[in-house]
């Protein structure tokens, strides 16, 4: 009886627990999920991966993270979307202090410094025109980096929306390439590329 009461017992914790654990993600690929509305940058989930050519030998990646700003968005009227992000440059992020510490040291003798210097300026992209086909679009730009601003052309994908603490969140990724060179950023050319590959994956929520 006793072997039988513990049986019995085990059988309905695990129908509870089944009962009570998520049938799947909160997030939904159907572009259907997406609300309407105005949106906040999640600055714990978005992230943009920087790749350059390093020697010829390998590509070298690192990480810009603690993104703000805002997405407006109505899935009715998508070419009507508009972003707004800030990228500090400041907390850039790789594998080696080393390479961290060189990216922001300051010039010496009054130069120009290597790449960002001491103490940068956040980057800056504001969109200027969206162009949507069906999950993806084009998000034209323009992106401020080191005290330079240009115009740059986001390949974005939709990739789920959903609703989460109650509140409605949306995710897309995104790539472009930049010259850094445009940007006055010349340091080690061609040794290390002037291409800079950007990959992004941007969270948002309202």
């Amino acid at each position: 009886m006793r072997f039988a009461a513990i049986a019995v017992i085990a059988l309905a914790s695990t129908a509870l627990v089944a009962q009570q654990a998520p049938s799947g993600p909160p997030g939904s690929r159907n572009p259907a999920a997406v609300v309407a509305g105005s949106y906040t940058a999640d600055p714990n989930h978005t992230l943009i991966e920087w790749t350059v050519d390093h020697l010829g030998f390998t590509p070298y990646f690192g990480l810009f993270g603690d993104t703000t700003g805002t997405l407006t968005i109505d899935p009715a009227r998508p070419n009507d979307a508009k972003v707004d992000v800030t990228i500090p440059v400041s907390k850039v992020l790789t594998t080696s202090p080393a390479l961290i510490a060189h990216l922001l040291r300051a010039p010496k003798d009054g130069a120009k410094p290597d790449f960002f210097g001491p103490n940068p300026a956040d980057a800056h992209f504001v969109s200027t025109k969206v162009t949507a086909s069906g999950e993806t679009a084009k998000v034209e730009g323009n992106l401020t980096l080191n005290g330079v601003t240009k115009p740059v052309t986001l390949d974005a994908r939709f990739h789920g929306a959903g609703k989460m603490s109650g509140k409605d969140n949306i995710g897309f990724t995104a790539m472009t390439t930049i010259r850094r060179s445009e940007f006055g950023i010349a340091f080690g050319i061609p040794m290390v590329s002037d291409e800079v590959k950007l990959k992004i994956s941007a969270a948002f929520a309202k």
